[in-house]
């Protein structure tokens, strides 16, 4: 299956067509989740930095202005990558930062194998080439590394891509799935969810958490694990 033939012939329309970097080029200095969920995926990220103590090297992808890691795990290098500088600079948890449109151009900005883990939080709905970015997440995570992309409910509609917005909470994690499983370079993805209560983007309710995570597939036939 090709990435046209999973999204659909117009899966990756948006409702703002407009160039990515004129929508973000003012701050959002908030918060995309609630509380709760936050705490759900503070959680999420502990069992995956906590391995590396404080030594690793770590892809905040689709980066801004939280980046809800553990902050009673040690951490190394947190490598920020997002659309907006403002934003980037007033998260307290990145000790790098990039500013980057992966919509314009895919590829990442850094060598192959230099990092531990890669983190997407609520932002994987919003790429038009999904597949050309997962495989450049495979080429710079270090074989046994960790990726996950966590999303709930919640989103800029006008920007999320139409495949994404006319699925439902199962149909996004097929998606993710099918992402890893066609981006190559992976194993098997393991899914946790967290269900919310009602509501919808940015209207009153529990944010549900879901989050799909695989690791860099081996290399020379060397074990997966962590690092």
């Amino acid at each position: 299956m090709t990435e046209d033939q999973l999204l659909g012939p117009h899966g990756r329309e948006r409702e703002d067509e407009s160039v990515d970097t004129r929508f973000y080029q003012e701050p959002r200095l908030v918060a995309h989740l609630d509380d709760a969920a936050i705490a759900t995926v503070t959680a999420l990220y502990r069992p995956l930095l906590a391995p590396l103590a404080g030594q690793g090297r770590v892809l905040d992808l689709m980066s801004s202005r939280y980046a809800h890691l553990p902050d009673d795990v040690p951490r190394g290098a947190v490598v920020g990558l997002g659309m907006n500088r403002a934003e980037l600079d007033a998260n307290p948890q990145l000790t790098e930062r990039v500013v980057h449109d992966l919509n314009t151009d895919p590829h990442l900005p850094f060598a192959d194998a230099s990092f531990d883990v890669a983190l997407n939080t609520v932002s994987v709905q919003y790429l038009s080439h999904p597949l050309a970015v997962f495989r450049e997440v495979a080429r710079v995570l270090r074989p046994g590394g960790a990726y996950a992309v966590v999303f709930s409910n919640r989103m800029f509609p006008t920007k999320a891509i139409r495949a994404w917005r006319e699925r439902d909470d199962a149909g996004h994690i097929a998606l993710v799935r099918a992402y890893f499983a066609l981006a190559g370079g992976f194993a098997a993805p393991e899914v946790t969810s967290r269900p919310g209560t009602p509501g919808f983007w940015f209207t009153p309710g529990g944010d549900p958490v879901y989050a799909v995570v695989a690791r860099r597939a081996p290399v020379c036939g060397r074990p997966i694990a962590p690092r």
